[in-house]
């Protein structure tokens, strides 16, 4: 059959289609190409816009949002290459001319893990090759947090000062980021197709000549997603630890079967919660409702008690919720609280501070309609998965601390740990789905040694690397920091692991309970204390993995990692550094933090 090459009929080339027409000409050259069937029986050979599709991801939301993009770039005349951040050094970018970033934000604005090193090479002369670059950013965040969308504004602002052309807008997403991710997906292929040869393309339909709803765009029913959770059963719900604890960790197992639901150890298990019924009708009675007045929610009407049990969040006051009561309330204290200058205090005074409490500054009843589009959708929480599918089959577990605390003369409770602790049972269940990992696995090499520092709940996903471990028959040797409160109330899972100790499996366990003597003692401090015998494992290429406090347990660890090197390894603090970064850019350093 003979080919048809198609250019575009513009002549001459903008510097766009020149670096296209150079990439598609040697792609030609070296026997490459997509050559599809046309309706004559003849092959046409068809060309598309190389676009580089970069993302940074912690729990792997912006991995997933990546590849949508790179799917739906496709029919709209691009050829996406997508890349996690980490391999930003293989890509020769004097080639490229378009650049798409999607990375989430962690911590105290901090980037994500496998986004950390480009962030540095941004900062060096070498980010000045992307100057010629078109790109556009979609950051992900948690308005929980001081610092939203950090990450990707910090990207964002930093490619615009190298000289690169912003051809669509950031967008900072929230929890519920699926309606503003797909508006930015939208915008940014309106202009990268305009680009591609040919010109703009249509968008694509969404449905199949028959008219039903196409396969790529709209799963089947059976499948079970974060769009479509699996209707799954509590099966156990056991508190671990022991009398005169200050804590409540409970332990959770979870119903899989039927769901065609499947997770490796290391994968989180989105929960989506409803909120507390005592909770729910405090608020209603603050704006002086019944819960039976009706409310539209999407496309559905619903009662204003169903809407404010399953759809909103009802205990994070948004920004737009306080700008309005305070436009109501001007002489509150909440007021003053709202001026720049005062951000930590007005953190300070929502502490502890629900919607409700927000509401009651009013001097009247607030009108459904008024506060209601002012909330956060109610989204799902993310918890590290606790069990090996191979030693818990059909099942999976969780590890969970359940917080309750009192504030402002009425009791709190954390919305997803106390639905799962108190409120699930049957006929009840727990809508869930599986959020695969973003390369917090176990080694794949079975013989490799495996360094675990995990205090608390932070000991889930360890418990799921051992036991997976432990059914594979892996060799590899296994070390456990893990530290809580009190051995006596808090050693989770203590039957087990010292079984594990004792088969001679677990090599070894070095624990840290901090309320056992005068003076506290941390997981940081007994790898300082074991040093020598930490670095040679690292020699021998172990892989060292972290899980629970971003903020404050996990910069503790990675310091006292630092200082490991320098102290047993004999290294410079600069080469202590670059040993660090090493260990993340071979992936022999993962973290699992929130």
């Amino acid at each position: 059959m003979t080919a048809t090459t198609h250019i575009p009929e513009t002549a001459p080339f903008d510097p766009t289609q020149r670096l296209w027409l150079n990439g598609y000409v040697a792609g030609l050259l070296a026997g490459k190409g997509y050559v599809p069937a046309n309706s004559t029986g003849t092959q046409s050979t068809t060309v598309s816009l190389p676009v580089v599709v970069l993302y940074g991801s912690q729990t792997g939301t912006a991995e997933r949002l990546a590849k949508q993009f790179a799917k739906l770039s496709t029919p709209r005349g691009c050829a996406p290459r997508t890349i996690e951040a980490a391999a930003h050094a293989s890509i020769d970018w004097s080639r490229e001319a378009h650049l798409v970033v999607i990375t989430s934000t962690y911590g105290e604005g901090d980037m994500p893990d496998n986004a950390q090193a480009f962030w540095d090479w941004l900062q060096t002369d070498a980010g000045k090759s992307l100057a010629h670059l078109s790109f556009s950013v979609l950051a992900l965040g948690d308005t929980n947090y001081e610092h939203f969308c950090a990450a990707g504004k910090k990207i964002d602002a930093r490619l615009e000062a190298l000289g690169a052309k912003r051809v669509h807008p950031i967008i900072e997403c929230d929890l519920d980021y699926e309606s503003k991710a797909k508006a930015w997906m939208e915008g940014v292929l309106d202009k990268l197709s305009a680009k591609a040869p040919g010109g703009a393309l249509p968008v694509p339909s969404t449905t199949s000549a028959t008219g039903s709803p196409h396969e790529a765009t709209s799963p089947a029913s059976s499948e079970f997603g974060k769009s479509n959770p699996f209707p799954a059963t509590l099966l156990k719900n056991l508190l671990l630890n022991k009398a005169g604890s200050d804590k409540e960790v409970r332990h959770f197992e979870i119903g899989l079967q039927g769901s065609g639901l499947t997770y490796e150890a290391g994968d989180a298990l989105g929960v989506l919660p409803s909120n507390c019924p005592q909770l729910v009708s405090d608020l209603l009675a603050s704006v002086r409702c019944s819960g039976a007045e009706s409310i539209v929610v999407g496309d559905q009407t619903k009662s204003l008690r169903e809407a404010l049990t399953h759809d909103f969040d009802i205990t994070k006051p948004t920004p737009e919720l306080l700008a309005l009561v305070v436009k109501s309330a001007a002489d509150s204290v909440l007021a003053s609280l709202l001026a720049a200058d005062r951000r930590e205090d007005l953190k300070k005074w929502l502490w502890g501070r629900d919607v409700t409490d927000v509401l009651n500054l009013l001097s009247g009843p607030l009108a459904p309609e008024c506060f209601v589009p002012l909330l956060r959708r109610l989204a799902p929480r993310l918890y590290s998965i606790s069990s090996s599918p191979n030693a818990h089959p059909g099942e999976v577990h969780l590890t969970v601390g359940a917080v309750r605390y009192p504030s402002q003369g009425r009791d709190r409770k954390g919305v997803a740990s106390t639905f799962l602790a108190d409120r699930v049972s049957d006929p009840v269940r727990v809508k869930v789905f599986v959020q695969p990992s973003h390369g917090f696995k176990p080694p794949t090499d079975r013989d490799t040694p495996m360094i675990m520092v995990g205090p608390g709940t932070g000991i889930a996903p360890f418990r799921a690397f051992l036991e997976e471990r432990f059914a594979q028959g892996a060799k590899g040797k296994n070390w456990l920091f893990f530290g809580d409160q009190k051995r006596s109330t808090d050693f989770l899972y203590e039957e087990q692991i010292t079984g594990w100790v004792q088969s001679g499996f677990l090599t070894r366990l070095d624990l840290a309970f901090s309320r056992d003597q005068a003076e506290k003692v941390y997981v940081q401090q007994r790898m300082l204390e074991r040093a020598v015998e930490l670095w040679a494992w690292l020699q021998e290429g172990a892989h060292f993995y972290v899980c629970g406090d971003a903020s404050r347990m996990a910069k503790d660890v990675d310091a006292a990692l630092h200082k490991v090197a320098e102290r047993a390894g004999g290294l410079t603090a600069d080469a202590a550094a670059q040993f660090v970064k090493g260990l993340k850019a071979d992936k022999r350093y993962q973290r699992d933090v929130y």
